[in-house]
């Protein structure tokens, strides 16, 4: 292997190693284009500066991922006359796995080829559940009590984090690896198809990490992950970008360890918007309806039921299984001309089109672990931001 090259980053080595990454910056910042050497030998395109001002936060937004130690509920059960699939439980991974996990769920649900299909959900798994049992030939009603722009999946990060919290080592079975690198392949497949669309409802962007530490050092310093979260990404290496160790010196940044790689990114408010309009272009029905126990899904006209509830199925299906993972993001008003993320100081920044998307992600996957609560934290947020800031002032002074 190149000695540029090195195994994809782990995304928990990413986030927890981050924790004593004390310098980190962006190669070629605010247009300081970097020469031949730098990143392997590659020029590296300029790069605007985030304007991270605190008078640019319009929001601040709390997702809580639905976390079950042995993985998404993929199994049926007979409610009534009503067969009723269950797809939730996905943890960090609703999104990036949402099409493969839908492709199981809509075959069990069409075994019987039943003409009409209900889901239950308007969230990322109910959505692409819908539109695949639309494909396979079914009419399909969607019922919710709220579209996807008010769900919780709307408020996700937004990256291709397929075992972001997706199971427990311990607890998922001894076929859930082949299981999930079935549902990752058939998502990133799918997905290729929404790149290059209007409004890049999907897109790759470039991502980041500087660190005045090696990689070695950085994982001494790791938190600990005291349940032993799945990690399964290199059964997809073939399909997941490498991360590049440009040499020491060889970038404008006072640190010798500078990595890069590609991640594919959702613009969820335009990817939400494509789904939609794919949905009720190709017939589907909506009915705003807010369900409180199963037996009432055994009454819906369709006696087919895909259940997508995400978090809601502690709530309505009694499913203490379902454990909250809470994750806050702060909000900057869009820059376009930003197109790459980076990660300094357990601060991630990812460049969406509804708006630049700064996260806290110090302590790993244990961070937000059990907490229900989604009241915004501005403390945190405004912390968050401030750490961006910081980055571009070091780089500022750099530079002079």
């Amino acid at each position: 292997m190149p000695p540029h090259l090195i195994e994809p980053l782990n995304r928990r080595r990413l986030l927890q190693g981050s924790a004593s990454l004390g310098g980190m910056g962006l190669v070629g910042l605010g247009g300081c284009a970097t020469g031949p050497g730098a990143a392997g030998g590659r020029a590296v395109s300029t790069l605007a500066p985030v304007r991270a001002e605190l008078d640019r936060m319009f929001d601040v937004t709390v997702c809580l991922r639905p976390f079950r130690a042995a993985g998404p509920r993929l199994d049926t059960e007979q409610i009534g006359d009503a067969l009723v699939v269950h797809n939730y439980g996905h943890g960090g991974s609703g999104w990036s796995l949402s099409w493969g996990s839908g492709a199981i769920a809509v075959q069990k649900a069409m075994a019987g080829s039943p003409r009409e299909v209900a889901v239950v959900g308007c969230g990322a798994l109910g959505l692409t559940s819908a539109i695949l049992a639309q494909t396979a030939g079914a009419k399909v009603t969607i019922y919710a009590r709220e579209l996807l722009p008010d769900t919780r999946s709307a408020r996700a990060t937004g990256s291709w984090t397929p075992d972001s919290r997706i199971a427990l080592t311990s607890a998922a079975g001894p076929g859930f690896g082949a299981l999930w690198e079935q549902m990752a392949r058939t998502s990133f497949k799918t997905y290729r198809r929404y790149l290059g669309l209007p409004g890049s409802p999907v897109e790759w962007v470039d991502r980041y990490l500087v660190s005045d530490v090696s990689p070695r050092e950085a994982d001494q310093h790791s938190p600990p992950d005291p349940l032993g979260f799945a990690e399964y990404r290199d059964r997809i290496r073939d399909i997941m970008p490498r991360f590049e160790a440009a040499p020491a010196g060889s970038t404008p940044f006072p640190t010798p360890y500078v990595r890069r790689s590609s991640q594919m990114m959702f613009n969820i408010a335009d990817y939400a918007h494509t789904l939609m309009s794919d949905f009720l272009a190709a017939g589907g029905r909506f009915e705003r309806v807010e369900f409180h126990a199963p037996s009432e899904l055994g009454q819906l006209k369709e006696k087919v039921v895909i259940n997508c509830p995400g978090y809601g199925a502690r709530a309505l299906w009694k499913d203490e299984s379902v454990v909250p993972v809470r994750g806050q993001i702060a909000w900057l008003i869009p820059q376009p001309e930003v197109d790459y993320g980076v990660i300094y100081k357990d601060v991630s920044m990812l460049p969406r089109r509804d708006g630049i998307v700064i996260q806290a992600v110090d302590g790993g996957d244990m961070k937000g672990y059990g907490d229900v609560n989604e009241t915004p934290d501005p403390t945190e947020a405004k912390n968050a931001v401030a750490t961006i800031a910081e980055l571009y002032a070091r780089m500022r002074a750099t530079r002079a």
